[in-house]
């Protein structure tokens, strides 16, 4: 599981071999070998003995903002793998390879989003069903003028994105439709987000950043060498890659939310230019979170936890670049 400090005061430190979590008058015992990754999202403290312990684990600790964005990280120092598998992507940074695998990528994604709205549809109204039905037909023609896309990275990036953004339009306009009236938006927004379902969406695909880079990491791969996504300072360009197969956990996740109805105004606190999850918020989803990922699911042959199909597949991508 994540660990999610995110009540302002608390304090992790290390109590006989495990972590303890003290938040006001509460301790909390919790065993490395229930936590992947710590999240920390607000004022708290953690000494050096629970970053060691953590560090001595593989486990991850993690610093996000308030919209749920990694602003840095405590990780162990080793390389993942061989820097052959890095020199690779380098290689096919520019190549056609490089373009067949973003291509892929990408239509692992909408295959995704396909099934997704599918699942959605089912015991909707017949008007329901009609609209799904029409945005999914839209989806799957702009999939196969996407498929006949050839060419070198640098001459078809514009026209990868764009048929990817429209296709993210269709998807998203159905989700706005078969979510109640008084959360409907109009598209993506991120920094602030203009509404809740924005503001659960950019939250939970800031956790699932650090996961995709963790598994980047351990894979062997580097999270700042991109292709579809060009380079920048600092910037992880990789994962940026790498994510788009996985949104559509968030998406059904806050999805489910809201099919629920646990979602409530009270649930976020107004900021300049939008909104922001609080604490009860924030509880809310990381708990989804947890709860989702840690579900087991026949995968490759055998069975594992969802969290660990990301990790499976960046194995193989790694072994894929360098012909294992």
């Amino acid at each position: 599981m994540q660990l999610v400090i995110n009540t302002y005061g608390s304090y992790l430190h290390k109590a006989k071999g495990c972590f303890e979590l003290k938040t006001e008058d509460k301790k909390t015992k919790i065993s490395t070998k229930k936590v992947d990754s710590i999240l920390i999202t607000t004022g708290a403290s953690i000494s050096t003995d629970a970053i060691k312990l953590a560090l001595d684990n593989n486990i991850e600790i993690q610093f996000l903002d308030k919209y749920g964005q990694s602003v840095g990280k405590v990780w162990h120092s080793k390389l993942g793998s061989t820097t052959y598998i890095r020199r690779r992507q380098l290689e096919i940074a520019d190549s056609e390879e490089g373009t067949e695998l973003v291509k892929d990528l990408i239509l692992q994604k909408i295959e995704n989003c396909i099934a997704h709205l599918e699942d959605l549809a089912i015991r909707r109204s017949e008007e329901k069903e009609k609209y799904i039905k029409k945005k999914v037909k839209e989806i799957k023609s702009l999939k196969k003028k996407l498929k006949k896309v050839t060419g070198d990275i640098e001459s078809v990036r514009s026209r990868l994105m764009g048929y990817e953004g429209n296709v993210g339009k269709n998807y998203f306009a159905t989700l706005s439709y078969l979510i109640p009236d008084r959360y409907n938006f109009s598209g993506r927004s991120f920094r602030p987000a203009e509404d809740e379902f924005n503001c659960l969406l950019n939250y939970g695909y800031g956790v699932l950043y650090s996961k995709v880079e963790k598994a980047c990491i351990i894979a062997g791969l580097d999270p700042y060498v991109g292709i579809l996504h060009t380079d920048g300072y600092n910037k992880k360009s990789f994962v940026f890659d790498i994510i788009e197969p996985y949104r559509h956990h968030i998406d059904r996740i806050v999805m489910k939310l809201f099919g629920k109805k646990q979602v409530r105004k009270a649930q976020f606190d107004e900021i300049h230019g939008g909104l922001t999850l609080n604490e009860e918020g924030k509880k809310l989803l990381i708990k989804s979170l947890n709860q989702y990922f840690d579900q087991r699911v026949r995968y490759g042959g055998r069975e594992i936890r969802i969290e660990d199909t990301i990790q499976s597949d960046l194995h193989k991508l790694a072994n894929q670049l360098i012909g294992d």
